[in-house]
């Protein structure tokens, strides 16, 4: 039985870390032999999550997309920037969102019992340490299965410049 893998990045900066992190990471997964969806976050646009908002208008056509990708994977890798210590407002949305019932669907359905693997990178020294654990958190209150996290600290002196990790 091949893995699938859903696999998305917190950020969607052109150049951020986070993403080239994440290709290294899905690249490895596919070598491994794991069958890997990489979405851009751009692709599946969402309002900030408002109550009031989704009970007027329901869930974005985008979010029905982006939930059904989850629920065929058995996994979830995901990269997340740190800002001021914790998870980036994108990733907080993204999940609040794929997180909520759908057509009577369990809001849990992308989530639960999938194996989640997260990383990321930062210049800084702690790499996104800090953010990691509520992430983890977040996605294991979800009922994902977490891996231990990878921080990579330093994050430019260990890309080479095509975007590829150098050691």
């Amino acid at each position: 039985m091949t893995v699938k893998i859903l696999a998305f990045a917190g950020s969607v900066r052109k150049e951020s870390f986070n993403r080239k992190v994440l290709n290294a990471a899905v690249q490895g997964a596919r070598e491994a032999g794991a069958e890997v969806t990489l979405a851009d976050l751009r692709d599946f646009p969402m309002p900030i999550y408002d109550a009031d908002w989704h009970a007027e208008h329901g869930v974005p056509d985008t979010l029905r997309a982006l939930r059904k990708l989850a629920i065929e994977a058995d996994g979830l890798l995901i990269a997340s920037p740190e800002y001021n210590a914790s998870i980036t407002p994108l990733l907080k949305n993204t999940i609040d969102w794929m997180s909520q019932d759908v057509d009577g669907e369990s809001g849990y359905a992308p989530f639960s019992g999938k194996v989640g693997a997260l990383l990321g990178s930062s210049n800084g020294a702690f790499g996104t340490i800090r953010a990691l654990p509520h992430v983890s958190y977040i996605l294991s209150n979800l009922g994902t299965f977490m891996l231990p996290v990878l921080a990579v600290p330093k994050i430019a002196s260990v890309l080479a410049e095509d975007g590829s990790i150098k050691d």
